[in-house]
């Protein structure tokens, strides 16, 4: 079983939830190291001191924060430690809230919230009260040197926790969300709407995956085993639309699926 990133309590008004807290997904990908090329041994980084011109040890790191060019105040581990908040061992729920008011913007990075053997039965009546009421709790927790605004929802049959970005942390990208000025045809939305109906269907994770990580798996082992490397993909070459009914009525006809109503298939409209 993977190791915990945090331990604690939930808080429920007077009811107390111990939990552990176990990382539910993280990005997947294949590693390189760095290679000498010339023979073929794997570089190491080193800590270098400009100032004393030599290598240091680990023991010989430690924490600042510049507070001026070249000028740092230095913080120990055991003087953030006595800072940390009640939060670092207990979730208070603040409040609950319906979970589709929270855009998908604020989520950040998921655990699993699994119960100690002695809070099982209020780590099971929590759950079962949100799952009945349909609702998520908003709380906080210190995790990481930070204090974050987590949710916490029922999936699966468990509680899951989603650390949420914070308001500020959301950036203002400029011309995102503006109006561009065009004003779109009546037909031209039906056609879109007729294109993406046709698409609809229930969603199912399973059947997508990573094509290019497994493609580079193929190339290591074509290199490994001295086989024949896979083929070079070939992107497509996009432009601008410029005829935007054209581009909408070759979609539809090129998806070739009409979408079904009652179980029958009906014809798509195309002028």
């Amino acid at each position: 079983m993977p190791q915990s990133v945090w331990k604690g309590f939930i808080s429920f008004g007077l009811i107390s939830v111990p939990i552990r807290l176990y990382a539910a997904a993280r990005y997947s990908h294949i590693a390189f190291h760095e290679i000498h090329r010339e023979c073929g041994t794997r570089v190491r980084q080193q800590l270098y001191c400009p100032y004393d011109k030599r290598v240091v040890s680990r023991d010989e790191i430690a924490m600042g924060y510049e507070v001026a060019e070249d000028k740092y105040v230095l913080v120990d581990p055991a003087e953030l430690k006595k800072l940390q908040p009640e939060s670092s061992t207990a979730m208070e729920i603040l409040q609950f809230v319906k979970l589709d008011e929270v855009d998908p913007i604020y989520f950040e990075t998921s655990y699993f919230a699994i119960p100690e053997e002695a809070g099982a039965r209020a780590y099971a009546l929590l759950l079962k009260t949100m799952m009945d009421m349909k609702v998520a709790a908003i709380a906080k927790v210190t995790m990481h040197q930070r204090e974050r605004t987590v949710i916490i929802r029922a999936y699966d049959k468990g509680l899951t926790l989603h650390t949420i970005f914070y308001p500020n942390e959301i950036h203002d990208v400029k011309g995102y969300g503006s109006d561009a000025g065009k004003e779109l045809k009546k037909q031209e939305v039906t056609l879109a709407e007729q294109f993406a109906t046709a698409l609809i269907k229930p969603f199912d994770p399973k059947q997508y995956r990573d094509e290019y990580q497994e493609r580079v798996k193929k190339l290591i082992e074509s290199k490994d085993k001295g086989g024949v490397l896979p083929e070079a993909v070939k992107p497509r070459k996009l432009a601008p639309v410029i005829d935007l009914m054209s581009a909408l009525k070759k979609s539809i006809e090129s998806n070739g699926k009409a979408p079904k109503k009652n179980g029958v298939q009906r014809k798509l409209k195309t002028a």
